[in-house]
């Protein structure tokens, strides 16, 4: 297994901000604590959490905010994904049930939206009218994604099109992560520009590297079955790079057009664009967004938690799900 050395500088900080997210609950109904625990016992590393902590300590910020800040975040991404979850019909994730699987999608949906409600008074709690701000833009920003996935075409898209929606789905939190911990820091407008293009870069990164897995994962690892996205006609990096070497490819033209493809048609496609360069491609592109977020650090004091934002930064395109 990899050593998430990125946590280690703020791992007393995690279980603060784990203790605050879990104590949002109380005085709520018995199910909702219920609910919160399962969310938290699933596991993860939490990288924008720990992201959001060593930014701050990187740059001197009060402990005791950058607490609340991450809470907040983390809070924001749980909701989030208790939403997907309902919305893309998912079972499972990291290994254990949704809450869409065992909850009805009424409760489901409230749930999410109780952890939306709470996230928000905690963001409200930094007391800074701009993160407040920020916090309201970048739920915006997530919730106009989906919905832009949801009604818009499936199938062909460009490498613009594809970049606007990864940076909505996953890397505007990311940003926001990095960039409300400077923020609270009481940065320069230089800082804060530098650690805003930071946690744009890594998220970026990390959503291509989980459009990588997607291919090259096994079904236990990632969750879900491989090549999930193709399934469903969703059109990611890999296979924006594989189409440009095989433009004729008769079955991946057919799920650009909304066509069913099943089988071993499909199987073989999959194992096509495995096989044919474009993973590495794309892997490539990762790493780019890693070397641009490392060369943003340069200018930082070396510290702990400069150290850990460059093992973070690595970490991303070195995991394995």
């Amino acid at each position: 297994m990899l050593k998430v050395a990125f946590l280690e500088p703020v791992q007393e900080l995690i279980l603060q901000v784990e203790e605050r997210m879990l104590s949002q609950a109380e005085g709520a109904h018995q199910q909702l604590a219920l609910a919160m625990d399962h969310l938290l016992s699933s596991g993860g590393k939490r990288m924008r959490v720990a992201l959001t902590l060593l930014t701050g300590e990187m740059l001197g910020g009060d402990r005791e905010t950058l607490v609340t800040l991450a809470a907040a975040l983390e809070m924001l991404h749980t909701a989030t994904l208790v939403h997907d979850d309902l919305i893309d019909g998912s079972l499972i994730r990291r290994g254990i049930p949704t809450l869409n699987a065992q909850w009805s999608a009424p409760a489901t949906v409230l749930t999410g939206d109780f952890i939306f409600a709470r996230a928000a008074k905690l963001a409200a709690d930094v007391s800074l009218v701009p993160v407040m701000q920020l916090f309201a833009q970048t739920l915006a920003t997530i919730v106009n994604g989906e919905l832009t996935q949801l009604f818009g075409r499936r199938g062909m898209m460009g490498r613009e099109e594809y970049y606007q929606r990864i940076y909505a789905k996953t890397a505007s939190l990311f940003e926001t992560a990095a960039l409300s911990a400077a923020m609270v820091s009481a940065s320069s407008p230089d800082v804060l520009a530098k650690t805003k293009f930071y946690g744009n870069e890594i998220g970026m990164a990390f959503q291509i590297v989980d459009d990588i897995l997607d291919f090259t994962g096994d079904q236990e690892s990632v969750g879900k079955p491989v090549a999930s996205d193709l399934r469903q006609g969703i059109i990611t990096l890999p296979t924006l790079f594989y189409l440009e070497k095989s433009p004729q490819d008769e079955v991946l033209e057919a799920i650009l057009n909304g066509k069913p493809v099943i089988g071993e048609n499909l199987e073989a496609l999959i194992n096509a664009i495995r096989y044919s360069g474009a993973v590495e491609q794309a892997m490539e592109s990762a790493n780019d967004h890693i070397h641009r977020a490392l060369e943003s650090l340069a200018s930082f004091p070396d510290n702990p938690a400069q150290r850990g934002l460059e093992e973070l930064a690595r970490y991303v395109v070195q995991r394995s799900k």
